[in-house]
């Protein structure tokens, strides 16, 4: 057992192999292989791929930016060489996986229910007192707006601020801010939108 879980590979494939066999057992339910088991199998990889975004999203903003002032200069490149930049390798794609996880999910529902939800419930006309695909739209949209800070600003300027692109001092400096503020940007964002996805589940279903 030390053998398997000292290292990483080897415990992935058999996470993976033990949650697959779980997901047969599921398809032999009374549903069988129908349009229900598809949006599970959705919700299954939507929350795993969102828990590796948003949970390097906060190891990055309660952990790393408020550390890194404290560490001494000389301990500095293990982080920015080695440890930073494997974060954002699975923290980019975890981003675009969790999103495209999501809209397959929502899709899964029936593309009238995904225009609903990307559209704030005006796609058919809105319904007074009936605010389900308000709440999730607007979940939906600051995840996509997480997404695209993401891709389009914060690993743009990671690149340059941990040396992946040939840059001066002050590039790097202006670099690291500008990823700083987006990256915190997507923390004010992540718990309103997480607020949406789950309470919208609930409460409507």
């Amino acid at each position: 057992m030390a053998g398997l879980l000292s290292n990483f590979r080897n415990t992935m494939i058999v996470s993976v192999i033990l949650a697959l066999i779980m997901v047969a057992a599921y398809s032999q339910g009374p549903q069988g292989l129908d349009a229900t088991f598809w949006q599970a199998v959705f919700r299954w990889l939507h929350t795993f791929f969102g828990i590796l975004w948003i949970g390097l999203l906060y190891y990055f903003n309660f952990v790393q930016i408020r550390k890194m002032p404290e560490v001494p200069a000389e301990l500095k490149p293990g982080i920015s060489k080695y440890i930073a930049p494997e974060a954002l390798f699975w923290f980019r794609w975890g981003a675009l996986l969790t999103v495209l996880m999501g809209l397959l999910l929502a899709y899964s529902r029936g593309a009238d229910y995904a225009h609903e939800a990307l559209t704030f419930g005006l796609f058919g006309g809105y319904s007074a007192g009936d605010d389900r695909f308000t709440l999730l739209g607007l979940g939906m949209w600051l995840a996509i707006i997480m997404f695209i800070n993401v891709w389009a600003f914060i690993w743009p300027n990671q690149k340059i601020a941990l040396g992946i692109v040939d840059a001066d001092a002050d590039a790097k400096a202006k670099a690291g801010r500008t990823a700083m503020l987006f990256s915190r940007t997507n923390l004010l964002l992540s718990i309103p939108m997480l607020t949406s996805m789950t309470m919208t589940q609930t409460v409507y279903g």
